[in-house]
């Protein structure tokens, strides 16, 4: 688990690389995918107006906190020390990361036993972290504060690996044999860290900075209680040392006041660049000027509320709804206005008015949907007049097809009787359909009736018809169109 947090605060570190990077040859864009921004280019470093890189030094005091042995004991404060320097790089105006060296000592006490007297120790550690900066105030700031950024307030998350020796004795059980616990700088030891501070902008060059930081060690023996781990926990008596709090982490803070230097070329640090008030800036200047501007200048000659100055279609047709550019719209893109479109949301040919145009296979499933429920009288091929409204509308539409198309009209039954006398009865149905349709105006060469009986089920589970419910077995027994 600590090592998958050690290489994921690598990965974090990777920006700190990439934005050093510069192009010597800038690519253009294609407008459609910048805004329509003709002037998007790359950023390189020669498109920079602030300063974003800084180096950070400072130091302070140090105490463990939250852990078996603590820097307070007594009523009293055992003081501990801090120092740090740090690599920082600014993102964008309210957050930027660091990547910091720190190195301390705590020291602390604490007494398991009364007869043990007071045990003593201290901690001597070096940790490495990726620290993530959110500058609160710059991100907060009013829009109506025309005040000197001169405070800001900051709030800092982060994590990284330490390193750590720690060391304890008493007057009687660690005596000759003090806890000396040395733990290496790697990922096998992972600390969390958060806190707050305040910057102060000395000059354009430097900044003073009082910061307050919470390391979570995630380790037990970071204060020199003992050797994490085993039944030490189970059974208090192993090490008393180890259960006088019962965190298993022993934390810490720190109290820092640092230097920070600002590196580059230019006159300003992203840190102390409120956007807002810039904005605010350039349009005093813009307002202060004394100038012609002439709103549509050109007029809107189309009258589709978009001034020819920046209307890409002049000519657009007079009620048209029109977008921003004055490109009258096309909600489905077939190329059809939705002023002249008649299936606005459906696309279609031009020649159709925007709808699409109906083909065989559309018009053969509105023949079936008609054809579906054809009722006869029972064992015959007498269509009942129910029946006549269907087989009118059915035959509506096959006389709208293309001439000279051929199709068949297929007969079938369910799986109940012998199978030579349902194929008989099934040519005997699809020959009434195929006589009534002709009767109706149908051309009798396009039409073919076929028997199929009860080898063309549309549900073939129900054979036998037992194993189905009756609505199942009543469609089985159907007569459909199909193209030949």
């Amino acid at each position: 688990m600590k090592n998958n947090l050690f290489i994921s605060a690598i990965c974090l570190s990777m920006p700190l690389a990439m934005f050093g990077q510069d192009t010597i040859k800038a690519p253009q864009f294609d407008p459609a995918y910048t805004s329509g921004d003709t002037e998007a280019r790359l950023f390189t470093n020669s498109e920079r107006q602030f300063r974003d890189w800084s180096i950070s030094v400072g130091g302070g005091a140090a105490f463990m906190h939250s852990a078996d042995i603590t820097s307070f004991y007594g009523g009293k404060v055992n003081w501990g020390w801090n120092a740090y320097v740090s690599l920082d790089k600014q993102i964008t105006h309210a957050f930027g990361l660091s990547l910091q060296y720190s190195r301390g000592e705590t020291k602390q006490k604490a007494q398991a036993r009364p007869e043990w007297g007071v045990a003593q120790g201290h901690t001597k550690y070096d940790q490495i972290g990726l620290i993530g900066d959110l500058n609160v105030s710059n991100l907060f700031r009013r829009v109506d504060n025309h005040s000197n950024f001169r405070w800001a307030l900051h709030a800092y998350a982060g994590v990284g690996i330490q390193g750590y020796k720690s060391y304890l004795i008493d007057n009687v059980r660690l005596k000759n044999y003090p806890n000396d616990i040395h733990q290496p700088l790697d990922q096998a030891s992972v600390f969390w860290t958060a806190g707050t501070g305040v910057q102060y902008k000395l000059s354009k060059l430097i900044d003073l900075e009082l910061r307050a930081m919470y390391i979570f060690s995630g380790d037990d023996a970071f204060d020199g209680s003992g050797i994490q781990g085993g039944k030490v926990y189970e059974n208090p008596n192993l090490n008393p040392y180890m259960n006088i709090h019962s965190s298993r982490s022993d934390n810490m803070f720190t109290v820092n006041l640092g230097l920070s230097f600002k590196l580059g070329k230019h006159n300003n640090h992203l840190r102390w660049f409120d956007p807002l008030q810039d904005i605010y800036a350039k349009a005093a200047i813009l307002e202060a000027k004394d100038n012609d501007f002439v709103v549509c200048k050109s007029g809107d000659n189309d009258n589709d509320g978009v001034c020819d100055d920046w209307d890409r279609e002049l000519n657009t047709p007079a009620g048209a709804r029109v977008d921003g550019s004055g490109v009258a719209l096309d909600i489905d893109l077939d190329g059809v206005i939705d002023l002249y479109d008649k299936c606005v949301t459906v696309p279609g040919p031009k020649e159709n008015d925007g709808c699409p145009l109906e083909g065989k296979t559309t018009a053969v499933e509105k023949i079936n949907k008609e054809l579906e429920g054809i009722e006869f009288a029972l064992n015959s091929d007498v269509i009942r007049p129910t029946s006549y409204g269907k087989l009118n509308n059915a035959a509506e539409i096959i006389k709208t097809l293309e001439a000279g198309a051929k199709y068949q009209v297929i007969g079938a039954t369910d799986t109940r009787g012998k199978a030579q006398y349902n194929l008989t009865l099934s040519q005997k149905r699809a020959n009434a359909v195929v006589k009534y349709l002709v009767n109706k105006g149908v051309d009798a060469s396009a039409l073919t009736a076929i028997g199929k009986g009860m080898t063309d089920l549309k549900y073939p589970e129900c054979n036998p018809a037992s194993k189905c419910p009756e609505w199942k077995n009543e469609a089985n027994r159907r007569v459909y169109f199909q193209e030949k």
